[in-house]
């Protein structure tokens, strides 16, 4: 199962998140769960740093990624990772035991 922790803030604005594992549901190579977290996941980092010239450390390995912004969140980086969170959110529905989603508040 892929696990999927959304860091958010006091103020409820994204500022983070952390995925781990594999869903297991399809062979490697062949598995769209995977594949559309990860599409969804790296693209969230990707527009950051590319797009919005956003400072974050990361941590990317085989099934693994972690993702902190560095400054606080902001409208633009809350529209990229709010629209990442409805994403996973739609996979989750369709393959509830190829991923679980919790947000960690704090």
């Amino acid at each position: 199962m892929i696990s999927v922790e959304i860091f958010t803030n006091d103020s409820g604005m994204i500022a983070g998140y952390r995925v781990s594992g594999h869903s297991g549901t399809a062979a490697r190579g062949q598995d769209i769960v995977c594949a559309g977290v990860s599409a969804l996941t790296q693209s969230a980092l990707l527009g950051i740093m590319e797009h919005l010239h956003r400072a974050v450390t990361y941590d990317i390995a085989s099934g693994n990624l972690e993702m902190q912004l560095t400054d606080l969140p902001d409208d633009c980086t809350e529209a990229i990772l709010r629209t990442m969170y409805m994403g996973l959110a739609e996979i989750e529905k369709i393959s509830p035991k190829g991923i679980r989603i919790r947000e960690v508040k704090g």
